[in-house]
């Protein structure tokens, strides 16, 4: 039996192929997450993990591969000031960001510990890491980080140099240690969301239009290794990514009125 696809359907596949440019689009996020502002994959759940970031509900999402909403978990216990990206260890705990700083005038900053979340039904609280920056540190943007070695690493958004501190993985209060800064090669070099692969040896930090892949790198001199920048051939509001596996990633971007609010995938 031979099928035969319409002509204006014909056509929609083709635009849509080319319109995500390296990009394979697996999903289209639940049209209810405008700002979907994070992705992450845990042990013990096959759902993609999202967040909503400053003016949204202070609830964890978790997506089927389509995009839709599988799990709405209430983190009763805190407020979402600016939640901006999402963290996994290896048994299955997330920890989300709560460093967003448009203003720049933030003292405090948090990590958020939500334990074992994959068997939560609706509802549950959070672990709180607190932190603040050295004193000769001025406040800064943050919107992207990873768990290392027992280490959160926290990347700021801002177009002249990207810097990285760190925040031990303890619950109670912490001062971040400055790690280093890097200009990243780009007109726009703000990143938005970052991962490390399972293995530890890539770093991926995201961007609108693009990626940094970082490898060859000793301990946390993270830019002393290769920093490969690659382009997306695709535009849009992109705020989450995490590694599917060493050499793979999801990538979901928010709905800004256009053909976003996706979830996709690039193998690296």
């Amino acid at each position: 039996m031979t099928f035969h696809l319409k002509p204006i359907l014909v056509f929609a596949l083709l635009f849509m192929s080319c319109n995500t440019g390296k990009l394979t689009v697996v999903g289209s996020i639940d049209g209810d997450l405008d700002e979907a502002s994070a992705a992450q994959l845990i042990s013990g759940s096959d759902l993609i993990w999202t967040i909503e970031d400053a003016g949204n509900k202070n609830n964890v999402y978790g997506l089927d591969k389509k995009g839709n909403i599988i799990k709405d978990i209430d983190i009763s216990n805190i407020k979402n000031h600016d939640w901006e990206d999402l963290a996994a260890d290896n048994i299955g705990n997330l920890y989300i960001g709560d460093f967003g700083n448009n203003s720049r005038k933030r003292d405090h900053f948090f990590i958020y510990k939500v334990n074992n979340i994959a068997n939560i039904k609706d509802k549950t609280e959070a672990e709180t890491i607190r932190f603040t920056l050295p004193d000769d540190i001025k406040s800064e943007d943050f919107e992207a980080f990873f768990l290392w070695n027992n280490d959160f690493y926290i990347f700021s958004k801002e177009n002249k140099k990207t810097m990285v501190i760190k925040v031990p993985n303890t619950i109670g209060s912490h001062v971040a240690t400055y790690v280093t800064d890097y200009k990243l090669k780009g007109k726009d070099t703000r990143v938005t969301s970052a991962d490390i692969s399972p293995d530890g040896s890539t770093i991926i930090l995201l961007n609108h239009d693009r990626i940094w892949k970082l490898t060859n790198f000793k301990s946390d001199a993270f830019f002393d290794g290769n920093v490969e920048s690659i382009s997306l051939n695709h535009d849009s509001q992109k705020e989450g990514v995490c590694f599917i596996n060493n050499t793979s990633i999801y990538i979901t971007d928010e709905d800004s009125g256009k053909e976003d609010n996706n979830i996709y995938k690039f193998k690296l």
